[in-house]
């Protein structure tokens, strides 16, 4: 499995590899302190894309969401992870909203950061705790749906931070049905948004965290 770094603090880099190979020696670690750099290295060696991204968004010259939507747009069948410095729920969830499949804090214990990715991996979705709560503030309760297997596939693969394109070329469906399917789900959940879904998945126990 390869994974690549993002963040401008080399110390951090490092920091991360240690972490990783106690996840599982053989994975491939590239680090980078931008998103430039990660396009021309993967570019150089003609290798496949990685499996796994760990960005932060707060890079010089990009800010936020900005370096989010550009490392999605290069490598688009990766699971991208945030880790952040910042810990304000709204920006986890906006993180979720634009295609993240998991959002960690910087201050995130070493065994906790093991657990989230680990998670996501296994095609799951992060997101602390404290996050979760704040986006399922407001929303309605509703009794847990029933979903077909369809509606559950899509689902799952839109809290993988898949696009609705890559999800229609891996169900093998059109990418407006995908859409029609997300619909329906987002009806029977009652919410309007990526992160509403998560949140409400994991307080139905849809969702392993």
């Amino acid at each position: 499995m390869r994974v690549l770094i993002i963040d401008d603090h080399p110390l951090y880099r490092e920091g991360i590899k240690v972490l990783l190979s106690s996840l599982d020696p053989s994975i491939q670690v590239v680090g980078v302190s931008q998103v430039a750099q990660a396009q021309a290295e993967f570019n150089a060696d003609g290798s496949d894309s990685p499996d796994l991204v760990l960005l932060d968004m707060n890079l010089p010259g990009s800010h936020h969401l900005q370096a989010l939507q550009e490392v999605r747009s290069l490598f688009e069948s990766a699971s991208v992870v945030v880790i952040s410095g910042e810990e304000d729920p709204a920006l986890a969830i906006a993180a979720i909203d634009a295609g993240a499949a998991g959002f960690i804090p910087k201050s995130t214990t070493p065994e906790i950061t093991i657990q989230a990715l680990r998670l996501v991996l296994a095609q799951g979705v992060y997101l602390p705790a404290m996050t979760l709560l704040h986006g399922a503030k407001g929303q309605t309760k509703v009794p847990a749906p029933h979903f077909s297997e369809k509606q559950t596939a899509v689902l799952q693969r839109l809290l993988q931070g898949k696009s609705n394109k890559l999800i229609a070329r891996e169900l093998n469906i059109a990418e407006g049905t995908v859409k029609a399917h997300l619909w329906t789900v987002y009806q029977a959940l009652g919410v309007n948004s990526r992160s509403q879904a998560m949140c409400r998945a994991y307080e139905l126990g849809l969702l392993t965290r």
